[in-house]
Formats: C-alpha cells, structure tokens, sequence
C-alpha cells in the first residue's frame, strides 16, 4: 500500500535548522530565531546588511485548476529540489497554507508525494504563529472602531460606511454576515457586520507587499476603515492603529525556513488568496530568497490568469522584481477535463479530450509568452493513467508552438524525476530572453486596467457594471487612487466568471459586481462574478480524516 504524503514527510531525515541555514546559505545562528529544531525565522536586519549577486527568479503557475488538481506546490518543491541536484544552489519560496482549506475542500498544502516541504505537520497548521498575528492585528483595528464609536465618534464615522471586517482564519459560514454590539448600551451601538477568512484580510496583503517594518506600518496607517455622512475617509492612522498593530506583526514579518524533504532550503511567508487578492508568498521572502540562491523558485496562486498576471502586475509592478523563466503545470487529467470529460472518468485514455482541452493551456501560453514577454515551459505532472498517444497530442501541439514539454514525476521519484526539468529552465533562465511586461501602465484608467486584464487575458469581449460600481470606480479615479494596479477577484476554475465554463471561453462579457479599495496595500479590488470572501465548508471536510495518536503524532493532513 502507498504511503500517503503524511507518512512520507513524517518518515523523512531532518536536519537541524541552524546547521543546514549556515551550511546551506552562510546564515549565523545569530541571525535566526528557532521556533524548536526544523523552523526558524530569518532577521531582517541582518538580511538588510547581507550584499550578494541577485539569483535567477523561476515563476512556476499553472493551467486553469480542476477538481483534479494539477500539483503547483508540489512542481515548486520538485523544481528546486532537482536544481540542487544538478549543482545550482536554489531556495524555494512559498505561500504558508490557511487553516481554512487545510480543515475544509482542499486538505495541506504543503506539496506531496516525495516533493514536499517539512515538517509538514506544523506548515500545514499553526506553524510560527503569522497568521494569528495578522488575524489579530486586523481585529485590533475593527475593535478600535467600535470603541471609538461607542465613546462619543469623534470622528464622525458613519455607521453605515463602516468597510472594516473582522477575520479568522477558517472557513465559517455563519460569520459571512453578522450583527454586533447586541446587549444594550454598554456594548455599543449595534449595526451590522461580518467575518472574511485572514487570507482576505488588506492586512494580509499588505504584509505580503511591505518591504521593511516602516513600508509595513506606513501601509497599515492607511487603511481606511470607514466614511463620514460626506464621504470622507476614516483612516487606520485616525484611529492611531497602525503602532500597535504593526508592533503584533513585530515577529510575523521575519520570513521563515524550512526545508524539503531532500533538505534543501525553503522559505514560507504569507498567503494571501489568489482569487481574492494577490495570490503570493512575501516581497520580504522573495527577495531573500534571492540574496541567498543562485536560482529561487516561487509560485503564485491558481492558474495563470489570476495567479501569474497579479504577480506581475502587482507584486512585480511594485517590489521590482522581475522572473527570468515561467514554468506552467499542467496534466493530461485537467486537459481532458477542459475538453469536457467527468471528473470520474478522466483516467480513461481520451486523446481526442486532451487534444480539445488544449485551447486552455495555449492561451496561458499566449499570454505568459506574448502579454507578459517571458519564456516558458511546460510541466507535465506525470499520473499512471498517461497514456503514450495522449502525450504525444500534446507534444506535437506543443512543439507547433516551440513550447518545450517536459514529463516531470517529482511526486513520486523527488528530484530525480525533475532533472529534465531543471535541465530545461536553466536553459530558459540564462538565454536572457525574458522581456517582462505589464498588461496596463500605472496611468491608464481604473477601468482601462481593467478591461485590458479581461479582454487580453480572459479573452472578453468588454467588461460592464451597473451605475453604481461605475459611480464608485469613476469615484476612485477622482480621488486620485486611478495609478493604483487593479486585483481582480473572481472564479479561479474559468477564463471567464463562471466556473463551469471549461476551456478557452472567448467572447464572453465580465461584469464588475463591487469595487473595493485596499488603499494599505495599494491596489484596486474589482469583483467579478459569485467570490466569497468567507469560504464555507463542504458537506465532508478534510477535518473528518484528521486525528492524533496518544504519542501526538497526528494523520490525516494529506
């Protein structure tokens, strides 16, 4: 029988973390701070006096994702596993995993198989405690406005425009709309509110995004948390907020490292989501990672269009950092799946389904090649039920394009079944012939940027909105947040806004159905279709398989 991910990561020889940080990348104890034997976190200071060659920046993403799952993580930890195999000293960058997810559809994230980042038991849970922080650090802040309301408002705040949500950092339902301050007088004015899970949290994103511990509190001070009757903004820093939450993120900040399962480093910083915000690990954890590797290998969230294009259009817009090569995941499974086959019968061999779910591969090429002007390969995470007919359709397509494939079985062999892969984005790193662009200029229009992602990218027709959302957009432009990138919040399982639309759908209209400003973290937020900011959990959720023996080793995870 096969072990599962967990008894793989829980079989696996670690090294101690301070050991392997000075072995591996010349950090001093000095400079970490252990959280037990396998977890530390770096010191920022030190990482600012640390001078060094900026390594190769390898973006790996993905196809349009399917109930099937395509294994991005697991391609990230594989990839650089297999780099360090052929002699190029690489550090990972990753994305912590939410508490929500891990209990509820999706189970760890933590990669898989024998590419896997460890110890993956405490990653996949409470780990060095970021989370909690910035879910404490956001209610800190919704707490300072129902105090300041309820001893006299000075402000002015209406409590109608309050914008400000609580969070927690799992998926609930029956906190997506709640009413508070209930219990008479001393309680405070009771209005309406609700909860969105921490990886929604503008906190969340702004952490992502600072750059040092001043970038982050001068992002946290302006949060604007609420309006007047005349609309004017209500301000973390009117609260005088942004101290103290800056001081409960004071250990957050530091990134933190691990390692793989084939002791190569890793670091693991932030997560915001990738079909609500950003989508990416820290700005903080990728350029050290950078300081420190030769090549670092990230991923962002979801399939390209969501995850790839926010990465470039916003974290790259705005930390200046630009990837040498892109690796897109794909299987043989999600392309059938695209070409309209049952998720219960995707092990069925279907050439002619891969070959009429290709459109969607291709146009994630098209755009990271033709939009984003960076080279690609494709990375086909390799299942038993591939057959040699189905492979060679996608090949020969592949090969019309000059796309390289590359059969990749990391899940089940580690880095030597990534080698060709690493062979393979080398050779794209170094060839120098990434141009990166943007899809919009900081000074085209709100609703330029926006419509240029979804019809250059989405393969819309145009974009539409009520008069309301285009009042509120039109608003924004006015008040002078029109430079600010636009983070589209939608369906990560379409090009288009409704998820059961497979494939390459073109033609089709998105509509804006809310506006929302992160004005910390700088971007606009345009919601397009059903997206919850709140997930709800499954009728069988991944908490149901999860259990601890009496000597507290835990099963289930994944």
């Amino acid at each position: 029988m096969a072990l599962s991910d967990i008894q793989i990561a829980q079989a696996a020889t670690l090294k101690p973390v301070l050991p392997l940080a000075q072995e591996r990348l010349g950090i001093p104890a000095s400079a970490l701070e252990p959280y037990g034997h396998y977890k530390a976190k770096i010191d920022l200071a030190w990482l600012d006096r640390h001078s060094g060659p900026s390594g190769k920046l390898v973006l790996v993403t993905a196809i349009s994702p399917t109930p099937a799952g395509e294994g991005k993580t697991t391609t990230v930890v594989g990839l650089g596993d297999a780099l360090n195999r052929i002699g190029k000293r690489c550090v990972i960058a990753l994305r912590e995993p939410s508490l929500g997810p891990v209990f509820g559809m999706k189970g760890g994230a933590a990669g898989g198989g024998h590419a896997q980042v460890v110890p993956m038991e405490d990653i996949n849970l409470h780990f060095t405690g970021d989370f909690h922080a910035i879910a404490l650090a956001n209610n800190l802040l919704a707490a300072l406005v129902d105090n300041h309301i309820h001893h006299g408002n000075a402000l002015g705040i209406d409590l109608r425009r309050i914008v400000w949500r609580r969070v927690i950092d799992m998926n609930d339902r029956a906190l997506r709309s709640t009413v508070i301050s209930l219990g008479g007088s001393g309680n405070g004015f009771p209005r309406e509110d609700g909860f969105d899970i921490v990886v929604a949290s503008e906190v969340m994103a702004i952490f992502c995004l600072a750059t040092s511990r001043r970038d982050l509190k001068e992002r946290l001070a302006r949060i604007i948390v609420g309006y007047t009757r005349d609309l004017d903004p209500i301000r973390a820093s009117d609260l005088q907020a942004q101290g103290a939450m800056a001081a409960l993120l004071k250990d957050a900040i530091k990134p933190n490292l691990v390692q793989t399962l084939e002791n190569n480093p890793a670091i693991i910083h932030g997560g915001p989501f990738a079909n609500i915000a950003h989508g990416c690990n820290s700005v903080i954890a990728t350029q050290a990672a950078l300081k420190l590797g030769d090549y670092v290998v990230t991923e962002a969230g979801f399939g390209a269009d969501l995850g790839a294009e926010k990465f470039i259009d916003i974290k790259c817009r705005k930390s200046g950092l630009r990837p040498d090569a892109v690796v897109i995941v794909a299987t043989l499974r999600a392309l059938k799946y695209h070409g309209g086959v049952d998720l219960k019968d995707l092990a069925a061999p279907d050439p002619a389904a891969v070959e009429k779910g290709l459109p969607n591969l291709e146009r994630h090429i098209e755009n990271i090649r033709h939009r984003h002007g960076l080279p690609c390969v494709v990375a086909l995470n390799h299942f038993t039920s591939d057959t040699k007919t189905e492979l060679a359709v996608l090949r020969r397509h592949m090969e019309r394009q000059g796309v390289p494939v590359v059969m990749a079985r990391h899940w089940a062999e580690g880095s030597a079944g990534a080698e060709e892969l690493a062979h393979a984005v080398v050779r794209l790193a170094e060839s120098g012939t990434a141009q990166m662009r943007f899809v919009y200029e900081d000074a085209d229009s709100l609703w330029n940027k926006m419509k240029a992602i979804a019809t250059q990218i989405y393969g819309a027709s145009d974009i539409s909105a009520d008069s309301a959302v285009r009042a509120r957009i039109a608003r924004l432009q006015q008040e002078g947040y029109g430079h600010y990138p636009v983070c589209v919040a939608k369906t990560q399982y379409s090009f288009s806004t409704d998820p059961k639309r497979r494939g390459a759908p073109s033609g089709h209209m998105v509509n804006i159905r809310d506006v929302r400003l992160a004005a910390g973290a700088e971007f606009v937020v345009m919601i397009c279709g059903d997206i919850l900011t709140m997930p709800g959990l499954p009728r069988e959720p991944a908490s149901a398989r999860i259990d601890i023996d009496d000597e507290g080793r835990i099963s289930g995870l994944f």
